[in-house]
């Protein structure tokens, strides 16, 4: 019985130490001048979570009502991916502020008559005015009359300016609206989702009927442009160089890839790949770099597979 048990628990145990020996063997069979490491595929700039931005109108998240992609299609830039209940609301808030406009505008048109009218009564009053002053110099009119007649003259003139005021505020009120429009057109806008880069939608999380919010919508990635992050031990890092050869490989993929180092990431960081096992080194230090990969197209449809890189000759 005894013997039975301590049979599983070796076998874990070995199992625990796989990726440990794996890297052992690529050292093993790579120059003195290489270096070899366990990796993982990526898509470059790795995956995008999209999702739903926030409005005022659905702050605790909004409901898928249209779903434009499925897994697998390839969008480009810009690309109308989705659409969502506050859209619907949007759009009969943007009706309602070109309605608005409307009103403005003809409000705009009334208060000019108004001041048309307003500042041809000051000309006519001005012209009276003037008329009995030199009546009164020549002692045709009193001087009761002449006053009165420059009185009505002032009071006209200051309803011109008033009407020129209002006019000026009616043509505020009209750009104001305008700027309304623009906002309303900015959140139909958020309200929907659009694909930031072209890629291929490598999964949805969020169908019609569900509501996203603060979870992705779905998952993007540029899968034509795929690279090997191989996780380079510190101790190791002093040999590898920008535009070095590597070759990637795995059961799981079709042949073995090449590629060359594109960037050394500026950061030490604990192993991603056996992080997770109990008998790992998991104090282990390594820093990650990009291998830009000859062939995407093969690595395509394996986002985070797990892979043996040799870097260098």
């Amino acid at each position: 019985m005894q013997y039975q048990q301590a049979v599983p628990r070796n076998i874990n145990r070995l199992w625990s130490f796989l990726p440990l020996i794996s890297a052992l063997l690529l050292a093993q069979y790579a120059s003195a001048d290489s270096v070899s490491a366990l990796g993982r595929l990526e898509p470059e700039h790795g995956v995008l979570h999209i999702g739903v931005a926030s409005s005022s109108h659905a702050i605790s998240g909004s409901i898928i009502a249209e779903l434009l992609v499925n897994e697998g299609d390839w969008v480009e830039a810009g690309q109308l991916l989705a659409t969502t209940d506050s859209t619907t609301m949007m759009q009969a808030v943007a009706q309602k502020s070109i309605t608005e406009l409307e009103l403005a505008i003809r409000q705009a048109e009334a208060v000019k008559s108004a001041s048309e009218e307003a500042c041809t009564l000051a000309d006519v009053a001005a012209g009276e005015a003037a008329r009995r002053a030199r009546l009164l110099e020549q002692n045709l009119a009193s001087k009761e009359e002449t006053e009165q007649a420059q009185g009505d003259a002032r009071a006209t003139a200051a309803s011109c300016k008033a009407a020129h005021a209002n006019t000026r505020v009616a043509e505020y009120a009209i750009e104001v609206a305008k700027a309304r429009i623009e906002i309303d057109q900015l959140e139909i806008e958020r309200s929907k989702v659009h694909a930031p880069i072209a890629g291929r939608v490598l999964e949805i999380h969020t169908r019609p009927g569900e509501m996203a919010g603060i979870h992705s919508v779905l998952d993007l990635a540029r899968t034509d442009r795929m690279f090997a992050i191989a996780e380079v031990y510190e101790t190791d890092i002093g040999n590898v160089e920008v535009g070095q050869a590597a070759s990637v490989s795995s059961d799981a993929l079709p042949r073995v890839l090449s590629g060359k180092v594109e960037r050394i990431r500026p950061k030490v960081q604990k192993m991603d790949v056996i992080g997770t096992d109990p008998a790992a080194r998991k104090d282990a230090r390594i820093i990650e770099v990009e291998i830009r990969l000859d062939e995407s197209e093969a690595a395509a449809n394996l986002t985070n597979l797990q892979v043996e890189i040799v870097i260098g000759d």
